[in-house]
């Protein structure tokens, strides 16, 4: 049976839930899996934001490739993951790396076409159609949040 703090359902519900606790204090307990997905998540934006800077600045640094890369792909999937709530987690994260990369692509195809592609300008057009994105997702989700409330 799956309970909203085991979704797993490997746990006895019959056993106890808090470890014993010996001579040392804390010895057997572990936090909750899902207190640190906000450092995890928080830390990819900082090496993403610093891979933008790399490549805006045009920062000559053995780590400008790979991390210029990790906003790329990174940027535009938690834009299209932020638009997709109501799917499962597993689904959310793999059509948004599809659509991190349908975005890159058109963005690079787009600018190719011009004739207007640079390094910088690809950066700037990814991150900016990311913000869109994103702002769209976060804006249609707050105006269905307000009519809920007004037809309550």
């Amino acid at each position: 049976m799956q309970s909203f703090t085991d979704p797993t359902g490997l746990t006895d519900p019959n056993s106890p839930s808090e470890p014993s606790i010996d001579e040392c204090g804390d010895a057997g307990r572990r936090p909750p899996a899902g207190d640190s997905l906000p450092m995890v998540a928080g830390a990819a934006a900082a090496i993403a934001g610093i891979g933008a800077v790399l490549a805006l600045a045009d920062i000559g640094s053995p780590l400008r490739a790979p991390l210029t890369l990790f906003f790329l792909i990174v940027a535009p999937a938690c834009a299209v993951g932020a638009a997709l709530r109501g799917l499962d987690p597993l689904s959310r994260s793999v059509v948004a790396a599809g659509g991190a990369v349908a975005v890159d692509l058109l963005i690079a195809q787009t600018m190719l076409a011009l004739h207007v592609w640079t390094v910088r300008g690809g950066v700037a057009a990814v991150a900016a159609v990311s913000l869109l994105l994103f702002l769209l997702a976060h804006a249609r989700r707050h105006r269905g949040r307000t009519e809920r409330s007004r037809t309550s």
